[in-house]
């Protein structure tokens, strides 16, 4: 499994995979650990429980197999170049440098915003107006099995409201998976 992303949510998000039995769990990061928005502990920690790094590195699309299951991350190589507004050094891809790393769950774990990279990797996914996910009251999309929630759903939201989403969703699998 892989988590995409370098700040504290990501390492508690990779932290966890591995307690609740993932095999093994990446982090993948597209500037250098240097870079990451974590705390230190956060990434001490993570290395401590096993966490691999992959930093420059950042995800271009995932692909999936016939049954529409995650089985691959294809990765843009990157490198630093000049600072940014963050005050970090800006990742720059390397023309040609792509590599697909095998996974069996990704969690995107980036910013308040929603990532454009799933919703445009899925095809027959209907999106909202702004471009996140559309789901129905389960928060299943329209893609039968695949549910989704918080700020990929509602734009930036808070945290509450995302794990409201998400026990809304475990539900509903619940009661789909036993019926």
């Amino acid at each position: 499994m892989a988590v995409v992303g370098g700040g504290n949510t990501a390492m508690d998000s990779v932290r966890t995979a591995l307690r609740l039995g993932a095999e093994s769990a990446t982090i993948i990061y597209r500037r250098s650990e240097e870079e990451m928005p974590a705390r230190l502990e956060e990434v001490h920690h993570a290395k401590e429980e096993g966490v691999r790094f992959l930093t420059l590195h950042n995800p271009l699309r995932y692909e999936a197999d016939d049954k529409g299951h995650v089985k691959s991350v294809v990765l843009q190589q990157m490198e630093l170049g000049e600072p940014d507004a963050s005050g970090r050094r800006r990742p720059v891809p390397i023309p040609g440098a792509e590599v697909e790393m095998p996974v069996d769950l990704v969690i995107v774990s980036i910013g308040v915003s929603p990532n454009p990279i799933l919703p445009k990797s899925v095809e027959g996914l209907d999106l909202g107006k702004k471009g996140t996910i559309a789901v129905d009251d389960s928060m299943q999309s329209s893609i039968p099995c695949l549910y989704a929630g918080g700020d990929i759903v509602r734009g930036g939201a808070t945290v509450i409201l995302a794990m409201g989403d998400g026990k809304r969703a475990a539900q509903e699998m619940d009661k789909k998976l036993n019926a």
